[in-house]
């Protein structure tokens, strides 16, 4: 007992949060697969919905929706726990916030599904971030919901599942040009990003973060960048804070904007992987698209994601060619930087494609993927919640030097424009 305890207390298994997630996310895809577990999410009418009370009634009290929210809460919140027992982190107001978090998901799901917001084409997502939104910034209710919002932990246990959705073929047919416009929009963005800062008098250290932050992947890339160059946590705070407002008018309005303009799916949801900066809200974006923008954005933010760990390996280099020590030597930059800084999920993601498109026939793959993806889509509504619960627009208000906000705005708005122009010459004129 005393053996198990010390295990228990230095958690020997830590793996980092990345093989968590796939470890959490394999362990849902073999219960599936090996159990024929075929218990769905919670739905509020599926797609018929409802319109009144004696519908709302009927929905809230179907004996099969009460059954598929007690076992979901139980699957999901042992999933998570021993999600955060991989990554090191100890439980504690954990437990009371997903619970929170897990009700609030189910009331933004059952808004989304009443018939004139369905008519209105308002989708889960807006109504999680909302919810979020107020009970993270009114009052203390953040306070007892901090625990659960696990944003990151969320977002890529549902990655890891939409694996299983797309297949192979899909990855093939769009990935390689989701690649060729990853490492242009990368390249330059991070370039205009960084100049524009320095035309700012942006200190190199905010610079550098909030280029990462603008032309990669949004707050996986700053804190990346952060780690690769010690850089100061209030400074990115601030770049957090900022990637994450941003994100959200974003995400609601680009798709609005696609439409209007008339884009193909694929070069919405190349555009909508490109330049949205948070994992969970290009999710949220291609789910407003549809199935088709959804996997494009996907393709195109695993495309930046996969370039993540060499882009935090060369801001390491450059970093450090920049900085001297003591006795004017400059720093050696060890390579398992690359390794280090790699996002592991996305290797979980391929996993699951390559399984479900190689080594499970094609109609257990189906039917197996219809529960997967149900598994996926209420990830990614906890995370919705979370993103809103974690937005603090305080930050913003409170930061001393507005230069770095003002810069991280101007290299945005040349990402869109820059990365719309990309993705149309790739997905549209090219393919």
């Amino acid at each position: 007992m005393n053996e198990l305890n010390n295990i228990l207390k230095k958690n020997i298994f830590k793996v980092g949060q990345d093989w968590a997630t796939v470890i959490g996310g394999f362990g849902l895809i073999f219960l599936v697969l090996l159990t024929g577990y075929k218990i769905k999410v919670p739905s509020f009418g599926d797609k018929i919905g409802w319109h009144d009370i004696s519908t709302f009634s009927a929905v809230i009290m179907s004996d099969s929706l009460l059954s598929s929210i007690a076992a979901t809460f139980f699957l999901f919140i042992c999933i998570a726990i021993i999600g955060l027992f991989f990554t090191g982190e100890k439980p504690g107001k954990f437990l009371i916030g997903f619970s929170i978090i897990f009700v609030l998901a189910l009331i933004s799901q059952l808004l989304s599904s009443y018939v004139p917001f369905k008519n209105l084409g308002l989708e889960t997502v807006l109504f999680s971030l909302v919810i979020g939104l107020l009970f993270g910034n009114i009052g203390n209710l953040r306070h007892w919901l901090v625990g659960g919002a696990q944003t990151e932990l969320y977002v890529k246990m549902g990655l890891v599942l939409l694996g299983a959705t797309i297949l192979f073929s899909d990855l093939l047919s769009a990935g390689s040009y989701g690649l060729i416009q990853s490492v242009i929009v990368v390249f330059c963005v991070w370039y205009f990003a960084f100049w524009i800062s320095k035309k700012l008098k942006v200190d190199d250290e905010y610079a550098t973060m909030l280029s990462s932050a603008v032309s990669i992947c949004g707050v996986s890339a700053a804190i990346a960048t952060s780690g690769a160059i010690n850089g100061d946590k209030k400074k990115l705070s601030v770049i957090i804070s900022l990637v994450l407002i941003v994100a959200i008018p974003m995400m609601i309005f680009m798709p609005v904007l696609a439409k209007w303009m008339g884009l193909s799916d694929e070069v919405t949801g190349a555009w909508l992987g490109g330049t949205i900066d948070t994992t969970g809200a290009v999710v949220a974006a291609g789910t407003i698209v549809g199935e088709i923008g959804l996997k494009y954005a996907t393709i195109v933010k695993f495309s930046q994601n996969v370039l993540l760990g060499i882009a935090a390996f060369a801001i390491s280099v450059f970093w450090a060619y920049r900085q001297h020590n003591g006795i004017g030597k400059r720093e050696r930059v060890p390579l398992t930087v690359i390794w280090e800084r790699f996002p592991k999920f996305v290797l979980g993601f391929m996993a699951a494609s390559l399984l479900f498109s190689f080594f499970i026939s094609h109609e257990h793959a189906a039917s197996a993927g219809k529960i997967i993806k149900s598994f996926s889509g209420f990830w990614f509504n906890l995370a919705f919640v979370s993103i809103g619960i974690e937005t603090r627009f305080g930050d913003l208000k409170n930061a001393e030097n507005k230069r770095p906000i003002y810069a991280f705005l101007i290299a945005q708005g040349f990402n869109v424009i820059f990365t719309l122009v990309v993705s149309y010459l790739l997905f549209k004129v090219m393919s």
